[in-house]
């Protein structure tokens, strides 16, 4: 019994979920001046992480071809059989409906349709169809991995705000130079299973380059909170030192020093989006600057 609970906790992809559900969270504390309504809190993580889990189920689901192939993947439940598609189907099904009745009953119509959305242009638009369609399946398909703020945000406000859109913003251009790296490491693998990753159809020293190129972009982006008033100084300075470090990281990377040195870069970029959101989290307590406090004051009216 326990070994199946394992294999069924292993479909939801547990440590991309910690991720996608950590961000969200920081969306419902960035929404509001104080502490996070208890209900909305408790619910939205609750709705948020059961639609990651079943975004994640399916994705198991559909994938089962190619993770049969590749090494990374042929452990998963359904490359190896210990779950038949079936079992894996109704799990994420029944995943998703209660993710979408959780929100709607307890949240606000608006997550659950926002989370629908992400889940549907994780699942369907980018497992099933641009993942197998174009090299830029992860820069086009990467806004769906990019909402978990956004539903946050709208979690506890009800709106779509466009300092919630900057956070989403963040993520969507940190994914390529995030998800390159590992592909430069697994190449190999995406070119058995007949996956056309950047590294697999342009190559090693391409993707190495457009890794940097997004990573400047990012760092270029992540001023934005500080120049729209919504972060103050200490946000800013943390935003400069972790960006530096991803800059030095993607030089790096262009004439590594071994092979894995892209699974470092990649494991730097985990640790970069989760220190980035926190040094946001801890500013937003803090008014750092006259700017800040103005917009806030102006946003709390509204």
């Amino acid at each position: 019994m326990i070994a199946i609970a394992r294999q069924y906790f292993e479909l939801t992809k547990p440590r991309i979920v910690a991720l996608i559900v950590f961000t969200a969270v920081i969306g419902m504390f960035l929404a509001v001046p104080g502490m996070v309504p208890l209900q909305p809190l408790l619910a939205g993580t609750i709705g948020i992480w059961l639609a990651a889990a079943s975004a994640a189920a399916l994705n198991h689901l559909i994938d089962r071809r190619i993770d049969k192939v590749m090494v990374r993947t042929a452990h998963r439940p359904l490359a190896t059989g210990a779950l038949s598609s079936t079992q894996v189907f109704v799990f994420a099904i029944v995943l998703g409906a209660l993710s979408m009745a959780i929100l709607c009953l307890f949240v606000n119509p608006l997550t659950a349709a926002l989370t629908f959305a992400g889940l549907i242009g994780y699942a369907v638009v980018y497992t099933a169809f641009l993942k197998r369609a174009t090299p830029q399946n992860i820069v086009i398909g990467g806004i769906a991995g990019a909402v978990p703020p956004l539903l946050g945000w709208a979690a506890v406000t009800n709106e779509v705000h466009p300092f919630a859109l900057l956070l989403v913003l963040i993520i969507f251009v940190w994914t390529p130079p995030h998800f390159w790296a590992l592909a430069i490491f697994r190449r190999d693998d995406y070119s058995r299973a007949q996956v056309p990753m950047l590294p697999v159809t342009h190559g090693v020293q391409y993707t190495r380059w457009h890794v940097l190129f997004y990573t400047v972009l990012l760092v270029i982006v992540t001023l934005l909170p500080y120049l729209a008033g919504m972060s103050g100084l200490f946000y800013l300075g943390g935003a400069l030192v972790l960006g530096a470090g991803f800059v030095y990281y993607a030089i790096k990377l262009l004439d590594p020093p071994d092979e894995r040195f892209a699974m470092r870069v990649f494991n730097y970029s985990i640790i970069y989006l989760m220190a980035l959101f926190a040094f946001m989290l801890v500013d937003h307590y803090i008014d750092s600057t006259p700017l800040r406090r103005t917009v806030m004051d102006l946003h709390r009216i509204g």
